[in-house]
C-alpha cells in the first residue's frame, strides 16, 4: 500500500484561514478548547467560563455553534484540497487509525498536533471513535471498515488462552484470519500492526510477542514476571545470575541476583533443575529436590535398574551421576530386588 510520508500543507496557516470567520470571543473560545494559542495547553470549559463570566454550557454552545459556522464558511470551501490530502494521508495509513499515532505520524510537535486535531474535529469526513473499553480513541473515514475492523480485533481476542504468547509474525498472520472481508489494499504488515494497536484488551511485551494484554506475560509487572520471559525466550535452563542480568538488559530494570534467585524460589512456574539452574515447569520438568525426582520417576515407571533411573533422573536434572547413586543408595528410601532393579522402599 503506498502510504504518503507526511502532509504537505501547514496546518497552523490553515487554522489561522479557518478562524478568521469567526468573530473574536468565539475565536478565543476556539483557541482555547483545542490549544491553538502560543500555548498548547488545552483550556477546560470551566477555566473559559470563568475568563468570560458565563456558564461551561454556554461554552460548549459557542464551540459548537463556532464549529459549525467555519463548515459553511468560504474560508472551509477554499481549505477543500487540505481536507482531501488529509484523508488520502489518513487511508494510507489504513484507513483507521489511533488518535496518538495519527497525530505521531504528522509531527512530534505538541502544537502542530493541535492544530492538525483542530482540522480532524472541523473536517466533515473524519469521523472519531472516543476511548471506551475495548479500543482506543481513534479516527476513520470508512464506517463498514471501521466495523470490520472492530469486529476483528473482537474475534481475535476471543481466541487467545489467557496466557498465550504469540510472536509477532504469527500474531499478525491469526489476525489476518479474522479480516476476510477487509480490501486487500490494507492487508499491509504496518497497517495491521497499528489497527492491533488499537485495541486494549490485546497487547505486545518488550520481546515484541502478542497476547491478552491483562497477562502477565505481556504486562509483566515485576521480578517473576520478566523472568518468565526470559527464560522462556533462552529456551533451556539457565542460571539465576544469567536471568538477573537478562532482566537489566532486555527490560532495563535493577534485577539483583539475590532477589531474582528468591523470586524464582517462590514462583511455580519455575523449577531447581541444577545448580542454581532454572527451567519453566511448562516445559515438562519435575519438581522437588534429587530424592524427590527418583521417587516420581520409580512411581511412574514402577522398578528401574540403575542405568534407567540415572538416564529418567538426567532428564529431568543437571546433576553428577553420583548425585543420583547416593541418593539412590539411601535405604531409608529406596530398597533393591534379586534382579538389580530399584523401587520405593
Amino acid at each position: 500500500m503506498a502510504k504518503s510520508e507526511s502532509i504537505t500543507f501547514k496546518p497552523k496557516q490553515v487554522t489561522k484561514h479557518l478562524l478568521s470567520v469567526l468573530p473574536e470571543r468565539a475565536r478565543d473560545v476556539v483557541m482555547g478548547r483545542f490549544g491553538l494559542g502560543n500555548e498548547p495547553k488545552k483550556m477546560t470549559l470551566e477555566a473559559i467560563g470563568k475568563k468570560y463570566g458565563i456558564t461551561r454550557e454556554r461554552v460548549r454552545q459557542i464551540e459548537n455553534y463556532s464549529l459549525g459556522n467555519i463548515r459553511k464558511s468560504k474560508e472551509y470551501a477554499k481549505e477543500q484540497k487540505v481536507f482531501d490530502e488529509m484523508k488520502a494521508f489518513i487511508i494510507s495509513l489504513g484507513g483507521m487509525i489511533g488518535e496518538h499515532d495519527l497525530l505521531d505520524h504528522v509531527s512530534k510537535d505538541h502544537s502542530t498536533q493541535n492544530h492538525v486535531h483542530f482540522l480532524l474535529v472541523v473536517g466533515d469526513e473524519f469521523k472519531k471513535h472516543k476511548e471506551d473499553e475495548e479500543f482506543k480513541h481513534r479516527w476513520h473515514i470508512d464506517e463498514k471498515l471501521s466495523d470490520q475492523i472492530h469486529n476483528s480485533l473482537r474475534g481475535l481476542y476471543g481466541s487467545l488462552s489467557n496466557d498465550q504468547i504469540i510472536p509477532e509474525s504469527e500474531f499478525v498472520k491469526a489476525f489476518l484470519e479474522h479480516l476476510k472481508e477487509v480490501s486487500e489494499e490494507y492487508k499491509d504488515d504496518e497497517v495491521l500492526k497499528r489497527w492491533l494497536s488499537l485495541s486494549k484488551n490485546i497487547g505486545k511485551n518488550p520481546l515484541g510477542e502478542w497476547g491478552k494484554s491483562e497477562s502477565p506475560n505481556i504486562k509483566a509487572k515485576g521480578i517473576r514476571d520478566y523472568a518468565f520471559l526470559v527464560i522462556r525466550r533462552h529456551g533451556s535452563p539457565i542460571h539465576f545470575r544469567e536471568v538477573a542480568k537478562a532482566i537489566e538488559t532486555v527490560f532495563k530494570k535493577k534485577a539483583h541476583v539475590a532477589t531474582t534467585h528468591n523470586e524464582l524460589i517462590k514462583d511455580k512456574r519455575f523449577v531447581l533443575v541444577g545448580r542454581g539452574l532454572y527451567a519453566l515447569s511448562e516445559w515438562g520438568y519435575m519438581s522437588g529436590v534429587v530424592k524427590d525426582v527418583i521417587k516420581k520417576i520409580l512411581d511412574k515407571n514402577g522398578p528401574l535398574t540403575k542405568e534407567d533411573v540415572i538416564n529418567k533422573v538426567l532428564k529431568e536434572r543437571y546433576v553428577k551421576e553420583n548425585t543420583i547413586l547416593v541418593n539412590l543408595q539411601n535405604p531409608k528410601f529406596f530398597k533393591k530386588d534379586s534382579q538389580g532393579k530399584y523401587s520405593i522402599a
